[in-house]
């Protein structure tokens, strides 16, 4: 919703994905298998990686996605607490051809510097508005390879 001058909306951190007892079945299995053969091979630091890695991914699995608030203001972006200066984001993309709306910026991090967000399909053009009234540069940006590769694989 727009006012006063700022866009608010909320969203699922995440799409949350319904997985059966077949996913986490074959998790179990490579997790296992994997690690057995590489205390086989003697590598028990590798082992003990992969189980660490296997309980963090179905703790992952199982969490519900939390409710995240986005703002948009004469500042910059706020997601949750943290505030992204317009002037720290170097490019946006407002992607609309899809059920799914999403705003991509990218910003000066270093790590993972291609943020995306969900946003309401009614907001697609304030929220591009926005972002041009900020002097931000419209650029087409797209998922990372590895985010399609993970939504295949139900991450």
């Amino acid at each position: 919703m727009n006012v006063g001058g700022k866009l608010e909306w909320t969203a699922l951190e995440y799409e949350e994905k319904d997985r059966g007892n077949d996913w986490f079945w074959a998790l179990g299995i490579i997790v296992v298998a994997s690690s057995v053969a590489s205390f086989i091979y003697g590598n028990f630091f590798f082992g003990l990686f992969l189980i660490i890695g296997g309980i963090l991914v179905v703790m992952f699995a199982v969490k519900k996605p939390d409710l995240v608030f986005y703002e948009l203001n004469e500042k910059g972006l706020k997601i949750r607490n943290r505030l992204f200066p317009y002037k720290n984001i170097k490019a946006f993309w407002v992607k609309k051809d899809t059920e799914k709306p999403t705003l991509f910026i990218k910003s000066e991090r270093a790590f993972m510097p291609i943020i995306s967000m969900p946003i309401d399909p009614n907001l697609a053009d304030q929220v591009k508005d926005f972002m041009i009234s900020g002097n931000v540069p419209e650029e087409e940006i797209k998922e990372h390879v590895s985010e399609k590769i993970m939504e295949y694989f139900g991450f």
